[in-house]
């Protein structure tokens, strides 16, 4: 297959405001044996990447400084030690790097079929926020069914996923969100209950649902909400931190955390290795596609911009008003 030299790609030209994402004509990128370099039907768009434009989240060592960290499309090229993919297969993927452009680099183990019943645009809104949700959820606070699970930024992309993946897995959850009308679309998705923290204590609300707490909080918004998530937790509750909108330093009292045996843990996606994101790969694609398959959970978009309008998508992101997913679409298509 004929490979273009060259090809367009989203730039951050300096640390800054959404305008500083600007198209930019760069070499293609070279696979390794490991990886397949995939032509992108679609992108999306993650608060990592706004962390990564304001030059809080730097790109690992030997990653694209491209943003993007999910896309779908087709496979153009693949290396030598590649068996799933051939060319023309079309898939998602896990990048650590370098989604918003028009071919990308993958490696193959965090490449998975688009799940039955989904288009191949809308399977890009999937790999960053299952790995996330799957791994946060279900292998670190071991989430299992009839549990109670508070999910903080309920219509956002990550709570989205999380309140469709655990509701169809036998879990009660209880989300919180900025609006009534993403209460709304909260409980439409599968949420019991979902609060306008603006207008309500979720604690108090939380407290009279369980009867003695939730089991399972997956916040995003650290500051403090931390010391509120202890107060919100049932004794031996998990506390998974994945972000922190509101501050990633805070005083807290660690009493509660100590007579509840909380345990409070967190993590990030991009920095982990290899070995464990390919576990993670697997546990999705045997756990979570079949939901996908059976109609359980659809990935939530809100909008869809042309790959040139990056800055446009970072906009919308950094206002809040969006809920699920943002896409860029590969205009070269």
């Amino acid at each position: 297959m004929s490979l273009p030299v060259n090809q367009i790609s989203i730039e951050i030209t300096q640390p800054g405001g959404p305008k500083v994402l600007q198209p930019t004509s760069r070499p293609m990128p070279s696979h390794n044996d490991n990886q397949v370099l995939i032509k992108v039907a679609a992108a999306g768009v993650n608060r990592p990447d706004v962390f990564q434009r304001l030059g809080f989240y730097p790109a690992p060592p030997g990653s694209s400084d491209i943003p993007g960290l999910e896309v779908s499309g087709t496979v153009v090229a693949a290396g030598n030690e590649v068996t799933r993919w051939k060319i023309g297969d079309q898939v998602c993927a896990l990048l650590a790097g370098g989604g918003y452009a028009e071919y990308a680099l993958a490696d193959a183990s965090l490449c998975l079929p688009i799940p039955e019943g989904l288009g191949l645009e809308d399977a890009a809104a999937l790999p960053e926020t299952c790995f996330t949700v799957w791994h946060n959820l279900f292998e670190r606070a071991e989430l299992k069914p009839n549990e109670w699970l508070l999910v903080h930024g309920g219509s956002s992309g990550i709570g989205t996923t999380a309140i469709q993946m655990a509701s169809a897995m036998g879990i009660k959850v209880i989300a919180t969100a900025g609006s009534d009308e993403k209460c709304r679309v909260c409980e439409k998705l599968g949420a019991v209950k979902a609060i306008n923290y603006r207008e309500h204590d979720f604690v108090s609300i939380c407290a009279e649902l369980t009867d003695g707490g939730v089991n399972v909080v997956l916040d995003m918004v650290g500051g403090d909400y931390v010391q509120q998530n202890f107060a919100v937790c049932a004794p031996k509750a998990r506390i998974v931190n994945i972000a922190f909108l509101r501050g990633s330093k805070v005083e807290i009292d660690l009493m509660p955390l100590m007579l509840k045996q909380i345990v409070l843990t967190g993590s990030t996606l991009r920095a982990q290795p290899l070995k464990d994101k390919k576990r993670i790969a697997q546990g999705v694609e045997a756990q979570v596609w079949p939901l996908i398959a059976e109609g359980k959970f659809k990935p939530v978009i809100n909008n869809r911009f042309p790959l040139s309008h990056a800055a446009q998508a970072h906009e919308l992101m950094e206002s809040n008003k969006h809920i699920g997913k943002l896409l860029l679409i590969n205009e070269s298509n």
